[in-house]
């Protein structure tokens, strides 16, 4: 069987990037992009604990659309080494990615972590499988509010982890809510703090009087 030397980076790369690359200099950089094909330890890690993606998709004309999907700690599902899933909740019905995944599996995703100012690209085809009670059940949240209605597969086909400059820092609500609530113990223990203060500052010009009014 002969060896596909051809880069995994070309994915990405075709020979118009390749060429505006030499163009600006930076070709030499990347002639050599052989970049993961398969969900490494440090891919999953990373993806564990996201809570934010963006999926790229294309219709039959090319016509591109991207969509945000979030969800609680671990809502990417890692099905194996190369397939990642997550659940598709009931929205505003317009069905685009959907829609253009039947006319063009070829998808993206773009996964963010804003607290860490970090960001993984990832390359390959997506589907939406509906009518699969158990793989549904699999990769459903247990979030009230929303309604799984299908489930977004994406076979992963390169991946590989971007730049991070510029990526503005962004902490978890649940971190605020944690700060703001130290916050009002703390402010609590203040308040308590400055009673007994007071107390003793009441007690201390109660014996200061007492002494006035005892000496000759």
């Amino acid at each position: 069987m002969p060896i596909d030397l051809t880069p995994s980076s070309d994915i990405a790369f075709s020979p118009t990037v390749k060429a505006i690359q030499t163009a600006k200099g930076s070709r030499s950089i990347y002639k050599n992009g052989q970049w993961a094909t398969t969900i490494t330890p440090r891919l999953f890690d990373f993806l564990r604990p996201a809570r934010s993606l963006y999926v790229g998709t294309v219709s039959a004309d090319g016509q591109p659309y991207i969509q945000h999907r979030g969800g609680p700690p671990g809502f990417i599902r890692v099905l194996s080494e190369t397939r990642l899933a997550f659940a598709d909740y009931s929205g505003n019905q317009q069905y685009i990615s959907t829609g253009n995944l039947a006319d063009n599996p070829k998808a993206h995703l773009f996964v963010m972590d804003y607290e860490n100012t970090r960001r993984i690209k990832i390359w390959g085809n997506a589907q939406m499988i509906e009518g699969d009670a158990d793989l549904l059940a699999s990769v459903s949240d247990d979030m009230p509010e929303a309604w799984p209605e299908r489930v977004f597969v994406f076979d992963v086909a390169v991946w590989s982890a971007n730049c991070p400059q510029h990526i503005p820092q962004r902490f978890e609500a649940v971190d605020v809510q944690a700060a703001l609530a130290d916050k009002d113990a703390r402010i609590s223990e203040l308040e308590t703090e400055l009673a007994a203060l007071r107390q003793k500052q009441w007690l201390f010009d109660g014996c200061r009087d007492d002494l006035s009014g005892s000496a000759p």
